[in-house]
């Protein structure tokens, strides 16, 4: 979307001191304000996102679910407020990005074993550092497909574990999936749910989710984030305990069932609003 001329100006609100997050806070918002076409769509929002955790971001249609992890990882600009990364700006904080759309995510010129490699590149990384981060990924990923082919001629599959693979190539501090199952098959989705929990259990990685799929949301989740319709506004963060690696019995488990319900109660009530 694009922002209309007269757009609301926020150089003469006031300065409000900082907020520092609670012990185990990985990433802080403070009076975070967007407007889309002359309309709020986050206006003083607040939140603090915890560290080794997965939070799943769920919400009602046009809540800005994918809007808000890309304005906390500078993919899109604010109007104002403040994000802080353990204290740090994100130019000094390093995150990996999993887009939805893996077909225009991956550099259609370059190979798919280079396209993995490339933030590892940026890096200055030497070649002998380049080889051996890339095979630790293989094996952690277990890759039987040829990453020396490009991207076009890999599955959608492929394609979005290659995608995976390079947002976690350079061990990110933080790690940003905006639906990324929303595109594969049902047993590619089991497939990179597996590999997620697997890395995360490994790395403890921040991983920060947005699905539109309840069931997807709430089994990957260590908190699911529950937003409200716009100006949107946290209605509930909900804490989901269960261990790892979880695995389809989970599913029928009793806790899951009971965490899920309660998710949909307050996702109804928000859309109801």
């Amino acid at each position: 979307m694009t922002e209309v001329l007269n757009a609301p100006v926020f150089a003469d609100v006031p300065t409000v001191p900082f907020a520092p997050g609670p012990a185990g806070t990985n990433i802080t918002i403070r009076g975070l304000t967007k407007y889309f076409a002359g309309w709020p769509l986050y206006e003083d929002f607040n939140l603090d996102i915890p560290k080794n955790k997965i939070v799943s971001v769920f919400g009602p249609n046009g809540c800005g679910k994918s809007t808000l992890i890309n304005m906390i990882a500078g993919l899109v600009p604010i109007d104002s407020g403040e994000i802080l990364f353990d204290g740090k700006s994100l130019k000094d904080t390093k995150i990996g990005y999993v887009f939805q759309n893996y077909r225009e995510a991956m550099f259609p010129w370059m190979r798919t074993i280079d396209n993995i490699a490339y933030p590892l590149k940026l890096e200055g990384k030497s070649k002998a550092q380049v080889d051996k981060r890339m095979a630790e990924l293989v094996a952690s990923f277990d890759v039987k497909f040829d990453l020396n082919r490009y991207p076009y001629e890999l599955s959608g599959g492929q394609q979005q574990t290659a995608s995976i693979m390079r947002a976690l190539a350079p061990n990110p501090e933080v790690l940003f999936l905006d639906e990324p199952f929303s595109a594969l098959d049902f047993e590619m989705t089991l497939f990179i749910r597996e590999k997620l929990q697997e890395v995360f259990m490994q790395t403890g990685t921040t991983m920060l989710l947005v699905s539109h799929d309840l069931e997807e949301a709430v089994y990957l989740a260590d908190q699911v984030l529950l937003l409200t319709k716009r100006p949107t506004k946290v209605a509930e963060i909900l804490n989901y305990g269960d261990a790892r690696p979880r695995t389809l019995e989970t599913l029928s488990s009793a806790s899951f069932v009971d965490m899920k319900k309660l998710s949909l109660e307050i996702f109804q009530r928000e859309v109801r609003r």
